[in-house]
């Protein structure tokens, strides 16, 4: 076997048996991270929609609890997650242009975003826990009214914390694209899983880019 076929078939190893090529095993494992996509967005527009809901019953509690929230971190989150969809995007070109180093230094940028929105979100509950702004029963915050506020805040900890699991998901799949690359795994013949997970962090940044306004920004 020449030189030149055995490094055609390495680049050719990645496809499974039960697709015709490498395009086509692409756009399967692209397709599929949409329908994927598109749960997702059902399953946060459901609290979306009780959002929604629940502020037009309850406007001027909205208004006032909302006032609890740090809208200065929540718009540092916001940057840093605009700039970590920046960094993933540079990452996939890397790999679509075989420049593995650049891969995998993008990755560890976006990875360090990601970490970066996590701790802020972790002093940020820590603050609300502290005061007794919690979720459901263990509500004890005595500087809002209970029973109402209590709902706008079971929905921001269900909402945040939905989201926070997606972020955390998330960087535990740029681990993973990190040891493979370092495998040299990824080239320009084969970076699916690199795109595949950039989708997914994309949706990530849009689902935070409609939570802080929403939740942050109600005045």
């Amino acid at each position: 076997m020449s030189s030149t076929s055995a490094i055609e078939e390495k680049r050719l190893d990645h496809v499974q048996h039960h697709f015709v090529d490498s395009d086509q095993q692409f756009e399967s494992a692209k397709m599929g991270m949409w329908v994927f996509i598109v749960t997702e967005v059902l399953m946060f527009g459901g609290l979306f929609a009780a959002y929604i809901a629940y502020r037009a019953w309850y406007p001027e509690l909205y208004l006032e609890a909302s006032t609890q929230l740090n809208a200065f971190w929540g718009g540092v989150n916001t940057l840093v997650l605009i700039g970590s969809s920046l960094t993933v995007a540079m990452a996939i070109r890397s790999a679509q242009l075989n420049q593995i180093k650049g891969l995998i230094i993008n990755l560890y940028i976006t990875i360090g975003l990601a970490l970066t929105f996590m701790v802020i979100k972790y002093f940020e509950y820590s603050e609300k826990l502290y005061k007794g702004i919690a979720p459901g029963s263990y509500y004890t915050y005595d500087g809002l009214e209970h029973e109402k506020a209590n709902i706008f805040f079971s929905i921001y900890y269900m909402m945040t914390g939905l989201h926070g699991v997606h972020v955390t998901i998330g960087i535990a799949l740029m681990i993973w694209l990190v040891i493979k690359a370092k495998k040299n795994v990824f080239h320009e013949g084969y970076y699916t899983p690199v795109e595949i997970t950039g989708l997914y962090w994309h949706l990530v940044d849009i689902i935070w880019i409609f939570l802080f306004p929403l939740l942050y920004l109600i005045d």
